[in-house]
């Protein structure tokens, strides 16, 4: 199975980074291909609501990174989405190649791909993750996805608390499952 991780931390080696390194290492493990993408660090605009792209029946009109990545999940199986709790809910990095997914609709929605969320957040509060869990569901079902789990960091605010925690290990187990 190939696989893309959208890592949606502006944080290149922090507690998102953690758990996406322990979840490819586990999906390589049983011999799955991994790609990972920073995409705070991709040249990616927000969308303008112009819908030139029809929802996908025209390519965006914004020519930025967003071509190549989804160049990237138009070829894989999974979609991982990972990120830090910003505010109960995914980085603005991350929300912005999700609202660019408009100009591939169909092509995505055809693909049936399957997901994970990987998410981590300092709170370790039962309701911690509710919003994002709540928007991810909204996404899965929208975009035709089938659901492969999730791992919810809670109390994971800084890379040291995540190393303590149990999320890494569960990334781990869950790229191994696959």
């Amino acid at each position: 199975m190939s696989i893309v991780i959208l890592q949606g931390s502006p944080n290149r080696d922090g507690s998102t980074a953690i758990l996406c390194d322990e979840f490819a290492r586990g999906a390589r493990e049983a011999e799955h291909a991994v790609a990972r993408i920073d995409v705070a660090r991709a040249d990616v605009k927000p969308c303008t609501g112009c819908v030139a792209c029809g929802y996908g029946a025209r390519p965006c009109v914004q020519r930025d990174g967003m071509v190549a990545i989804l160049d990237k999940i138009l070829a894989v199986d999974l979609i991982v989405f990972a990120t830090p709790l910003y505010y109960y809910g995914m980085t603005a990095q991350l929300k912005a190649v999700v609202d660019r997914f408009c100009s591939e609709n169909s092509a995505i929605t055809g693909k049936h791909l399957r997901s994970i969320l990987l998410a981590v957040a300092w709170n370790a509060d039962s309701w911690t993750f509710d919003a994002l869990e709540a928007h991810y569901d909204t996404l899965v079902r929208y975009l035709n996805m089938h659901d492969c789990g999730r791992v919810l960091g809670y109390g994971c605010g800084t890379p040291s608390m995540t190393r303590a925690s149990k999320a890494p290990r569960q990334a781990y187990e869950l790229g191994r499952s696959l």
